[in-house]
């Protein structure tokens, strides 16, 4: 059956469909993050209106809590948190970068320890996949290894060698999950060529791009791209991990890239800082003390048609929840309308254009 098909194209960018287990999506499309079973303050049907059709959570998180037993009593993580879309699962190789987590990298794979308990768990790329079939998820990421940023070449080389080895063992083929490589490589061009060439000789059903986004100057992270993606099957879903801001977004479109993910737009709203059509707008910023116009006047989202910028200021100098969630809701209500958007620019062949006018407001 065929997982991913390419219906237009321009330049480099791409529409396609990707079939799921729970659904066709249209690609390129962006996921809100819900690492641990929920996309902060927001519930699925405030997803759902905003056009959300896929998050992803985090594997390692959620095996360690709520558990797998409790996962399992619920049927899996889609009615654990009551989300009927697509849902993808990273491994937890990132946390490798995260304080609290890592002990140590293995042979045979990643040594973590629990913050709640202390109790240390082996993941191995087998048991990575075992812990995500029995969450459920309709997209399994590899385990990999994704070292920081900056970080040595011989480290690196390490990380593309293990992430390499790593993917030959990553179960495929399961009719009810698909699985995604990992290419690392960090900002090394020899060593991201080979990472792409050995997991591009496997059958995974779609490609990640990881260890991006994590301090590199954004020039060198554009050459990564388009070096990693001029070697992955054309024919599968290219996703880079961890970018969210819209003018990234349309960079790497530009580059052949189908699936972003990011807390980009959560966690702006959450600290006052709005996405709209005439770029970024800080809430808390006393301008809008006496603003009655909504928040961005061509957005439909229930914040923009229901609230006034007078009062998302009100709310933030109050520190009032509603005022985190109702910013929260219009970033990823404006991030969905800027794909489709997006989309649709790519179908008519005018993706630079827009890029420019993109780029005018958020540069």
């Amino acid at each position: 059956m065929v997982m991913y098909k390419i219906e237009y194209e321009d330049g480099n960018a791409r529409v396609g469909k990707l079939r799921t287990p729970h659904g066709e999506i249209e690609t390129p499309f962006f996921m809100p993050v819900a690492t641990k079973a929920t996309v902060k303050t927001l519930t699925p049907e405030e997803l759902y209106s905003c056009g959300v059709k896929a998050i992803i959570s985090n594997s390692l998180h959620l095996f360690l809590r709520p558990g797998l037993e409790v996962l399992e009593k619920h049927g899996g993580l889609h009615k654990f948190m009551n989300f009927e879309g697509i849902i993808f699962t990273d491994s937890g190789g990132f946390q490798i970068i995260r304080e609290g987590f890592f002990l140590g990298i293995r042979d045979e794979g990643i040594l973590f320890r629990s913050p709640y308990d202390g109790k240390k768990y082996l993941f191995t790329p087998e048991f990575s996949k075992e812990v995500q079939l029995r969450i459920g998820s309709d997209v399994a990421m590899m385990l990999d290894y994704c070292p920081p940023y900056p970080v040595s070449y011989e480290e690196a080389k390490k990380a593309v060698l293990l992430t390499s080895r790593w993917a030959e063992k990553f179960p495929k083929g399961e009719d009810k999950q698909l699985s995604f490589g990992i290419v690392q490589g960090s900002v090394y061009e020899d060593l991201r060529k080979k990472c792409a060439e050995d997991l591009a000789r496997l059958n995974f059903d779609g490609y990640g791009i990881g260890g991006l986004s994590i301090g590199e100057p954004k020039d060198v992270m554009h050459r990564m791209v388009e070096i990693v993606n001029s070697i992955l099957p054309k024919d599968k879903p290219r996703y880079l991990m961890g970018v969210g801001s819209p003018l990234e977004i349309i960079e790497e479109v530009k580059r052949g890239v189908d699936i972003f993910d990011s807390v980009f737009p959560t966690r702006n709203g959450r600290h006052g800082s709005a996405l709209t059509w005439q770029g970024k707008v800080n809430i808390r910023r006393g301008e809008f003390k006496n603003d009655t116009r909504p928040l961005d006047e061509n957005c439909s989202c229930y914040t923009c048609q229901n609230f006034s910028r007078s009062y998302l200021y009100h709310l933030f100098k109050e520190k009032e929840l509603l005022g985190m969630r109702l910013l929260t809701i219009h970033n990823i209500c404006f991030l969905q309308e800027f794909m489709a958007r997006l989309r649709e620019e790519i179908k008519e062949g005018t993706l630079e254009k827009f890029a420019r006018e993109i780029e005018r407001v958020y540069r």
